[in-house]
């Protein structure tokens, strides 16, 4: 992409400086989109997302708002600028990030073919791994997708479950029972309103690991692996020439982070790494 040749209003000046520093265009458009008129300069050095509660990767309850908020907060730092998360319902934080001015765009995120449409995503913020929980006590632990015909699936309203899931329930080869959270469907597991469910992995260990659920309640639960593709998790921003520029300007930056030691070491500060004994709950029976 070629250098700024046109004012994109930023002042005189300031235009003419960046022209003899020949910086490329979407640095300009960047600034422009940050500069507006001066008094509004200061408000522009604080980027808003929406995000939805979904611990461990990203929650108000947890040190930096989570793992990925973590990475966001180190990116923006670096910028010389401050990342600040609001937390809604999964829909709501779609509907904010995409549509609201206020905001820069959502997290996080998986990447699909229709969100591509909506979404210019940043670099992987993060990485996600997919298992189907069940009770111990009735396993369902099947060899590939096409074998849970017939089982009651539940899901979450508006998450990605990958692309052959989401076929396979778009096409009612599977069905589903969708929730609000993750939390609401391990509850309904856990009363048997369906015999398994969709979620991420760590999402499952963070709320075996709390106190919203009983020893008892804990030692139920098993999971089956190796049905869903490993995943990354991305930043939407809003797929606009202030987005573009905005999603450029934070994967330079993010390039030059080492994001599997952020990751490692988030997990070991906040203590995601089981303890023994959560371990040999999350054994499998």
């Amino acid at each position: 992409m070629g250098a700024c040749l046109h004012p994109l209003n930023l002042p005189l000046e300031m235009m003419n400086v960046l022209t003899k520093l020949r910086l490329p265009a979407w640095i300009c458009l960047l600034l422009a989109a940050s500069a507006g008129a001066a008094p509004q300069a200061p408000a522009q050095s604080v980027l808003q997302f929406a995000s939805n509660e979904w611990p461990p990767f990203v929650s108000s309850t947890l040190p930096s708002n989570g793992m990925a908020g973590s990475l966001l907060a180190s990116v923006y730092e670096r910028m010389g600028m401050t990342a600040r998360i609001e937390f809604f319902p999964w829909k709501r934080t779609m509907e904010l990030g995409l549509h609201d001015p206020r905001y820069a765009g959502f997290l996080a995120v998986w990447r699909t073919p229709e969100r591509e449409k909506i979404c210019h995503f940043s670099h992987s913020i993060g990485s996600t791994t997919t298992v189907l929980a069940y009770l111990k006590e009735s396993p369902v632990q099947p060899a590939t997708l096409a074998e849970l015909q017939g089982v009651r699936i539940g899901t979450v309203a508006g998450y990605a479950n990958g692309e052959q899931f989401d076929a396979m329930a778009a096409a009612g080869v599977l069905q589903t029972e969708e929730a609000t959270s993750d939390e609401l469907n391990l509850r309904k597991l856990l009363i048997k309103r369906f015999p398994a469910m969709v979620i991420e992995k760590r999402v499952l260990r963070h709320l075996l690991g709390s106190e919203r659920l009983t020893r008892e309640e804990r030692e139920r639960i098993g999971f089956a692996e190796g049905l869903f593709p490993e995943r990354s998790i991305h930043i939407c921003f809003k797929r606009t020439a202030q987005g573009l520029a905005q999603q450029r300007a934070f994967n330079d930056v993010v390039r030059d982070i080492d994001l599997v030691k952020i990751e490692r070491d988030y997990w070991r500060r906040i203590g995601v790494e089981l303890a023994r004994a959560q371990g040999r709950v999350l054994q499998q029976p």
